[in-house]
Order: C-alpha cells, then structure tokens, then sequence
C-alpha cells in the first residue's frame, strides 16, 4: 500500500519533470522553421544531455551522443526551412500530453502538418517517450508513427518559376 509521504513524492517528482517537459514541447511549438533552423538546434542544445539515446524503438536505430544527434537534426531542418521560406510550405506542430506511470518518463503525443502552397496537406503523427535526468533528457523513443495523407511534391510548393516569368526573363 502506498503511504501519503510516497504518494507525495511521487507526485514531487512527477511535477520537477513535468516541468521542463512543458517549457521544451512550448518551446519547440513556439519555433518558428520559416525563420531558420538556428533556433531548434538550441532547443536540443538546451534540454538534452551530451550522452543522450535517441531510439525509435529498434535496437539497430538507437543514436548515442548530442552531437550525432545534433547532425541528423540538422539534415532534417535545412531543407524543411527551404521549404518553408522559399516553398511556401506552412508547417503547423501540435502536441498532447499523455499520462504515464514512471515518474522520471514523460510521454507526448505529436503532429506535425505541412501544407503546401497548393492546400494539400501531409499530416505526420508520432509518440514520444522521454527520460529525464537532472532536467536533461538522457532518453528519447518515437513510437506509433502515421501518415495521413500522401507526400507533397514539387507541384504543392512554390519552388520553380512560374512558365509567364521564365518568359519575361531575357536571353542569354
């Protein structure tokens, strides 16, 4: 049985968690990827610790240490603000929190839309599990991934010129 003193700790350590998981999911919801990917990479360089994992959940695909991490980010961030900024790629980040029962995990529930400058949208949907330690996370597994929706093409965005500028331009 589960003394009040326990029950109170538990729910200590549970709250100490709970909120710098807040200020980081605020954080990255707040990030603008239009403006530039500078501002993510800080975000990760704030909350996660320099020998975190991250995992999606197959022993094969665990990722040690920020700075592999850091990289892979970085890959992933350069073209989705190309997109943004030059494409007129809209991306929209929503996340849930969902309860959990290890005081020093938190878990979220993700999506992420991108909508193309045509309105077709790509709807991408994830969990997040994250263990804390000392107000970093050392432990990151993305689980249950979806897509809804097809993937966007070069028609959705505005990444070409249109065929009445490339008439106007002069020749060569």
């Amino acid at each position: 049985m589960i003394t009040q003193q326990h029950l109170a700790s538990f729910k200590r350590a549970n709250r100490d968690i709970c909120a710098p998981e807040k200020v980081l999911n605020s954080a990255i919801i707040s990030a603008d990827i239009s403006s530039g990917w500078e501002e993510y990479l800080e975000i990760f360089d704030a909350f996660y610790a320099d020998h975190v994992e991250v995992s999606d959940g197959a022993e094969s695909s665990a990722i040690f240490g920020r700075e592999r991490i850091r990289a892979l980010l970085f890959k992933f961030l350069v073209p989705l603000h190309v997109m943004a900024e030059i494409g007129g790629l809209s991306v929209q980040i929503r996340e849930s929190p969902i309860l959990g029962d290890t005081a020093d995990e938190t878990h979220s529930a993700w999506a992420v839309d991108l909508i193309g400058e045509s309105g077709r949208t790509c709807q991408i949907s994830w969990c997040t599990l994250r263990r804390w330690a000392d107000s970093r996370v050392v432990y990151e597994r993305h689980y249950d991934h979806q897509q809804t929706g097809g993937p966007l093409t070069f028609d959705d965005l505005r990444l070409s010129p249109s065929p009445a500028s490339v008439g106007d331009q002069p020749p060569f």
